[in-house]
């Protein structure tokens, strides 16, 4: 007989500055463990760090199970590190800035990086930054992921990442897509 894991690890992924680092504060019942470097390119434009290994929080669950929070680097050029950290991943967290030039893109640009992972395991959409442009809307990004291929139900929240709120409904709906008789967990 197996034994049940008290352990599970979900993935943030998006282009740079959508809120990948914030989201895993908002919620990571630790100090969230951090590898930001001075941005020394393009990125520079939207923001003065970026993650350049991976972010790191942990969120305790009722009954003693954890789930460990891991940021993805935005860059491409840092991308080896996405296959190394969706290792063992139970889903995935893709956050989508809705002020930069083609989010629709950024979209099918992240999915189709991270084809074999969400093949194998769910993902859930957040959507930063949609108070300060408000489209594309919610259904423009539905309609592009069937356009992309997806048939498959992909929850898409619009979501502040500094909010404890909009990140902990993200996370309960990646669970409950994982595991729809999944009690409501206090995330």
């Amino acid at each position: 007989m197996r034994a049940k894991r008290n352990h599970h690890k979900i993935v943030f992924t998006g282009p740079v500055g959508a809120g990948k680092t914030t989201a895993i504060a908002s919620i990571s019942d630790i100090e969230p463990v951090r590898t930001d470097a001075s941005a020394s390119d393009m990125t520079i434009k939207r923001k003065n760090n970026t993650t350049v290994a991976m972010d790191y929080g942990m969120l305790r669950l009722p009954g003693g199970e954890k789930v460990m929070l891991y940021g993805t680097p935005g860059q491409e050029r840092f991308d080896f590190m996405w296959e190394i950290l969706t290792e063992g991943g139970i889903g995935l967290v893709l956050l989508l800035d809705n002020t930069r030039v083609q989010p629709l893109q950024d979209m099918r640009f992240f999915l189709d990086a991270f084809r074999d992972f969400v093949a194998r395991t769910q993902v859930v959409i957040g959507i930063t930054h949609s108070d300060e442009k408000a489209t594309p809307s919610l259904s423009e990004y539905h309609s592009a992921l069937r356009a992309h291929g997806i048939e498959r139900p992909v929850p898409i929240f619009e979501a502040d990442a500094r909010s404890f709120d909009d990140v902990s409904l993200l996370v309960r709906s990646l669970l409950h897509s994982l595991d729809p008789g999944l009690e409501d967990a206090d995330a």
